[in-house]
């Protein structure tokens, strides 16, 4: 039976024992409570000896009894909201499905996963439904027996309240909170029952970096900037591993937002840290990245072609563009997903972490930010207008697509920096973000036909080779790309006369 994923929103709440159970009708929403129903849940919870996972609010667990026995990972979205991903259960009881292990690797990072925790609940559960027989959610009166498997072993006992959506909306939870609330019971003040089995074991979680004061030091623009990526990188790691849409693009984006700053930023930390994090943040972002471009490239192609008319496609040019980028798209998605499995993944995953924990090194790291990171993101705009007015040296059009390459890449930079500042510079800042990406997007499409034009060319020299007779399409292909980086280079140098980027100060 294949797994299952739902999304998990639910209160829970602390009661003492001899509570009674509340009037369940008195919550708005609510015309009756179905017919209770008696459980024995028995649970053992999963995690590494560091208990990695709790450290980031993941519970992963094997359940047995219940309706939905299994194995069950919980990833968190919000406060009280969690991404649920269910397995069958397997023969091997200690063993964890293997898809679940691997969405939790950029956690666990190939540490062994335990079993930590062993809790047996004996549950009543009560189906809250509408005038209309909707259920709208599931009440769950539960008293819990735990036991800690890590040293020293620790036992413990509670109760408490559980309402979960099943067809309601989020206005249910609230209304139940009041009518809790009002009879002396609050809502839980932790988040799971491996966390209340914990204890004082239950390990401090992860806080989102404060965000930098016009009146602070420099060091917290960049660290604040780094947190957010880093936790993006993570946050997409399980969605290359699933071949979720857009999953790698935007983990690919993280890396290099993160590379680039660290480039701008690179007076604020010592010379050692910059370099490696820097060079191992390039190797990441090519190895998950090439699926990336081909694919683009392989969707772009399918279009031009889908809007030729029939009789200007010679031949099977579409199915040999499939077949060819299709093979290649896949190679390139194993090398990625090989990559992000072995032990320099983790590494760098491990530098990032220790980075954002360290006191940077840099002289200028504790100086007031505004002066600091003005200077820093107003070098990068200088690098932009260097690159520009290079351009007009360029002696044949290879060179101005080579150097065209060059000016997005600064006005990326440009960007990534000017979006780190802006809690310092706020509408300054994203002006200046945006007229950066304004340049970026243009020139993207350009690079975008250069390379397109490369791989025509390869494609109608293979074509003549093989005597297929396919070179008027991949000519006509060819042309297509060449006017469409012409209108990109005619775009760029319009918005740059009509918006350069202005200085910060």
């Amino acid at each position: 039976m294949p797994g299952t994923e739902n999304l998990e929103v639910e209160r829970k709440f602390d009661v003492g024992w001899s509570v009674a159970l509340p009037a369940l009708t008195t919550i708005a929403g609510v015309d009756h409570a179905g017919t209770p129903s008696d459980q024995t849940l028995d649970a053992v919870y999963f995690d590494t000896a560091t208990l990695a996972l709790a450290a980031r609010r993941i519970t992963l667990r094997r359940r047995t009894g219940g309706k939905d026995a299994g194995w069950h990972l919980k990833l968190p979205v919000a406060a009280g909201e969690r991404r649920e991903i269910k397995e069958p259960l397997n023969r091997e009881l200690d063993s964890v499905p293997l898809r679940l292990k691997q969405l939790v690797l950029a956690h666990t990072r190939n540490q062994e996963l335990v079993a930590v925790a062993h809790l047996t609940t004996r549950r009543t559960a009560i189906p809250l439904v509408a005038a209309d027989g909707t259920v709208l959610a599931e009440f769950s009166d539960d008293r819990v027996e735990s036991r800690i498997l890590l040293e020293p072993v620790d036992n413990a006992s509670w109760r408490e309240w559980e309402i979960e959506l099943i067809d309601g909306r989020r206005k249910l939870l609230d209304a139940a909170g009041m009518v809790f609330a009002q009879a002396g019971h609050l809502p839980a003040e932790l988040p799971s029952k491996l966390a209340r089995a914990l204890g004082a074991r239950y390990p401090a979680g992860t806080n989102p970096a404060p965000e930098p004061r016009r009146k602070g030091d420099a060091s917290a623009v960049l660290l604040w900037y780094m947190h957010a990526q880093v936790e993006a990188l993570k946050a997409h790691d399980p969605g290359v591993r699933e071949g979720a849409r857009d999953a790698i693009h935007q983990l690919r984006v993280a890396a290099r937002r993160m590379r680039s700053v660290l480039a701008s930023f690179r007076k604020l930390t010592d010379k050692g840290t910059t370099q490696f994090l820097r060079g191992e943040l390039k190797w990441l972002a090519g190895a998950v990245g090439a699926a990336r471009d081909l694919e683009v490239m392989r969707t772009h192609l399918n279009d031009l072609i889908s809007a030729e008319p029939p009789d200007l496609i010679i031949g099977p040019v579409k199915q040999n563009i499939e077949a060819q980028l299709g093979a290649a798209y896949e190679a390139a998605l194993t090398e990625g997903l090989a990559a992000m499995t072995g032990d320099r993944y983790f590494r760098l995953l491990d530098a990032l972490d220790d980075f954002l924990a360290s006191p940077l090194q840099g002289e200028p790291a504790d100086k007031e930010a505004p002066g600091t990171i003005a200077r820093l993101v107003n070098a990068e705009r200088k690098r932009l207008r260097r690159a520009v007015k290079g351009l007009d040296e360029m002696p044949d059009e290879a060179s101005l697509d080579a150097a065209l390459h060059e000016v997005r890449k600064s006005a990326k930079r440009l960007r990534y920096a000017a979006e780190a500042a802006l809690p310092i510079f706020g509408k300054r800042g994203a002006k200046l973000a945006r007229t950066a990406e304004e340049i970026q997007t243009i020139l993207g499409d350009h690079q975008d036909s250069v390379v397109l034009r490369e791989k025509l060319r390869s494609l109608a020299t293979e074509s003549r080779e093989g005597g297929e007779g396919n070179e008027f399409t991949y000519g006509r292909l060819h042309a297509l790309e060449q006017e469409r980086g012409a209108d990109a280079r005619t775009r760029f140098f319009r918005a740059w006369r009509q918006s350069p980027p202005r200085s910060l100060h």
